[in-house]
């Protein structure tokens, strides 16, 4: 029997379906674009976890500057990513009220995904991820960012990647995260192989699912 790292998932890719099943009301997705590293991304996380605390004091159990704006060199879209952890993100009367009257706006409601809700901030921009206590994905991204934080070689080629896709110009939200996922899942399973915690067998993509990196 194969075994699996604690925070390993299979290789998806996002189906509009998907998306159109997680929109709330009428939000409407920023345009997909990449641009060069950004030295004021560090100040712009600071600004929007300052909003989120101030609105949840100790509601707020964890904030974390998590995705690609997190890492020193590396092309990103604009938007800062957050990962912001509440006592039961499933519970939204708990913790929304007050984050919108802050002036975020929930995107997207993925009861499926770890209970996942998505918020939007507009100046500066960034999304805001909400999970509970014991998520795996907040635990996946930050294992992700420090990976790529320690290995220039890897840094480099999701960065290259990055930048193909900047040339081709502004996209779709769930087209850009397919475009990735081939090569983020193979990087995630470099991690998981190096994890000294853990045991884990070699999980190859399929060939449907495009040629491993």
């Amino acid at each position: 029997m194969s075994t699996k790292h604690p925070l390993w998932r299979p290789y998806e890719l996002v189906t509009p379906e998907e998306l159109a099943r997680a929109k709330v009301g009428d939000a409407t997705p920023w345009p997909v674009q990449v641009v060069a590293p950004d030295p004021g991304w560090p100040a712009a996380y600071e600004q929007v976890r300052a909003g989120l605390v101030t609105a949840l004091g100790g509601r707020a159990l964890a904030v974390a500057h998590v995705g690609s704006t997190s890492v020193r060199g590396l092309w990103a879209k604009p938007v800062i990513d957050i990962d912001l952890t509440v006592a039961d993100s499933a519970d939204e009367q708990a913790w929304l009220p007050d984050l919108e009257a802050a002036g975020f706006v929930l995107h997207f409601r993925e009861p499926e995904w770890e209970e996942h809700r998505l918020l939007k901030h507009h100046e500066p921009k960034a999304n805001v991820h909400v999970f509970s206590p014991g998520a795996l994905e907040p635990q996946r991204h930050l294992a992700f960012t420090s990976w790529l934080s320690e290995h220039p070689g890897d840094l480099a080629m999701y960065a290259d990647l990055k930048r193909q896709l900047a040339a081709q110009g502004p996209g779709e939200p769930g087209a850009y995260t397919n475009a990735k996922a081939a090569l983020v899942y193979d990087l995630y399973e470099r991690i998981f192989a190096a994890d000294p915690a853990h045991l884990h067998d070699p999980q190859p993509r399929t060939m449907q699912d495009g040629p491993a990196s």
